[in-house]
C-alpha cells in the first residue's frame, strides 16, 4: 500500500463547507501516480512510448464528509494487474482522527495512442508486477 498525504484545499469545497465530491477522483490519482513512481514506472515515460491507460471504470462510497484544511491520507492498493489492465483500490482517510472518508476503485486499461488495448511491455510490466507481488506477499 501506498500513502500519500495531502490537505484539503478551501478551492476543494463546495457552499456547504464540504469538499466537492469530484476531488475525491483526483485524490484517487494522486495515489494511483504515486503507487506507480514507487514501483518504478513514470507517466511522462509510459507517453513518450506511445502508452496511455485511461480509466475505464471507477466509483466511490463517500463515507464522511471531508473538510476545509483537514488533513488526509490516501491509501492506495493495487487489487489487479495482468498486461492489459490495473485495477487499484483507494481509502480515503481524514488524519486527525482516523475517520474513513472514502473508499474507491479504479480500472485502467494499457492503450496505443489510437486506443486500442495493448499488452504492457515487460520493461514496465515486471516492475509494477515486481511491486504488487511484494505487497500482495506482505513483504
Amino acid at each position: 500500500m501506498i500513502r500519500v498525504k495531502d490537505k484539503v484545499r478551501f478551492a476543494e469545497t463546495d457552499m456547504m463547507g464540504v469538499v466537492h465530491h469530484a476531488n475525491y477522483f483526483r485524490w484517487f490519482e494522486m495515489g494511483r501516480v504515486a503507487f506507480l513512481k514507487e514501483a518504478g514506472v513514470y507517466l511522462l515515460e509510459l507517453m513518450a512510448d506511445g502508452i496511455l491507460f485511461p480509466i475505464t471504470d471507477v466509483s466511490c462510497q463517500y463515507r464522511a464528509s471531508a473538510r476545509f484544511d483537514d488533513g488526509i491520507v490516501i491509501e492506495t492498493t493495487m487489487a489487479e494487474l495482468n498486461k492489459a489492465k490495473m485495477v487499484f483500490t483507494y481509502r480515503v482517510i481524514r488524519e486527525a482522527d482516523g475517520v474513513l472518508l472514502a473508499t474507491g476503485r479504479t480500472q485502467n486499461a494499457f492503450t496505443d495512442a489510437n486506443g486500442r488495448i495493448i499488452r504492457l511491455p515487460p520493461a514496465y510490466y515486471d516492475r509494477l508486477q515486481s511491486l504488487y507481488t511484494a505487497e500482495t506477499n506482505g513483504t
